[in-house]
């Protein structure tokens, strides 16, 4: 990918759905170093594809990149083409998770799903690549449990 291709500093339109967006990669100047990027989006959004309803998760995307970084314009914009797609907790979770794993070939990554309750439950999912590389330093997800009004 180059710099022309990029969507990085460019007007660009909204996509109408995860299949149609695209996720730019970038190379990464520290491949020689292990380390964890991670990624937090509070306000992710899908609809139910039952109900039609919306649902809202936060999203934690925790990744040791190796050969390339993900452009966070490009995954703002693949994260909110999910608004109008409807699908259950688990399969937004883990598509974007190993659409991230595809693109990217990490050392490692992993998604936590923490979505809101719907029909009084709410739904954790969590998705990841493998055991994570040793000696890296992986802090917790920082999410609290949904504890409700308990």
């Amino acid at each position: 990918m180059t710099d022309e291709t990029l969507q990085l500093g460019r007007a660009t339109v909204w996509p109408a759905s995860p299949e149609q967006a695209v996720l730019d990669r970038v190379a990464n100047p520290q491949a020689d170093t292990l380390y964890v990027a991670r990624f937090t989006c509070p306000e992710f959004t899908s609809l139910c594809p039952v109900t039609g309803q919306p649902d809202f998760a936060h999203l934690v995307i925790d990744y040791v990149p190796d050969g390339w970084l993900v452009e966070s314009k490009s995954l703002k914009l693949y994260l909110a083409s999910f608004r109008n797609h409807g699908a259950f907790h688990e399969d937004c979770t883990v598509a974007v998770g190993r659409r991230l794993h595809d693109l990217l070939k990490p050392h490692w990554l992993r998604i936590g799903g923490y979505w809101y309750p719907r029909g009084g439950i709410p739904i954790d999912v969590f998705w990841q690549s493998g055991a994570p590389p040793k000696d890296i330093w992986l802090p917790d997800q920082g999410v609290p449990p949904y504890r409700g009004r308990g």
